[in-house]
């Protein structure tokens, strides 16, 4: 049985969230969303999930407009090719879009320290390098 990226990872927030749909009539559907290190995973069915959308993190340019009414709290994830996807949630619980933010600010970081480090290594492989760090010491 082949598993699925949310299933392999740690989850770090599993729940409801109202989407607005893209149609003319732009209605609010509640959809199960599950959100791991590296995903947002948003399923039409909480019992199943195997029809779902996977947003990557890598692919989030941020969260943007937090709103507060009444009931919900509305924010937009502008993907890096400028789409806007809307949500809500409500109030009351811990507010999905604190999490998101959160999730992609550590994945940009892991993927900085990462790019730093084979940058090192590709770095220390060139024997000139070194040589030329050397010449420079004081």
């Amino acid at each position: 049985m082949k598993m699925s990226a949310a299933e392999m990872s740690p989850v770090l927030k599993e729940g409801e969230l109202e989407k607005r749909s893209d149609n003319l009539l732009q209605f609010w559907k509640r959809k199960t969303c599950v959100l791991t290190p590296d995903s947002l995973n948003i399923y039409a069915d909480t019992h199943k999930r195997s029809k779902g959308k996977e947003l990557k993190l890598q692919s989030i340019k941020k969260v943007d407009c937090v709103e507060r009414t009444g009931k919900f709290v509305y924010f937009t994830i502008v993907t890096t090719d400028n789409k806007e996807i809307d949500f809500r949630c409500s109030g009351e619980e811990n507010c999905w879009n604190a999490v998101i933010t959160m999730a992609v600010i550590d994945y940009q970081n892991r993927k900085a320290i990462q790019d730093f480090k084979s940058r090192q290594d590709t770095e220390s492989a060139s024997p000139g390098q070194q040589e030329r760090r050397m010449a420079r010491a004081p």
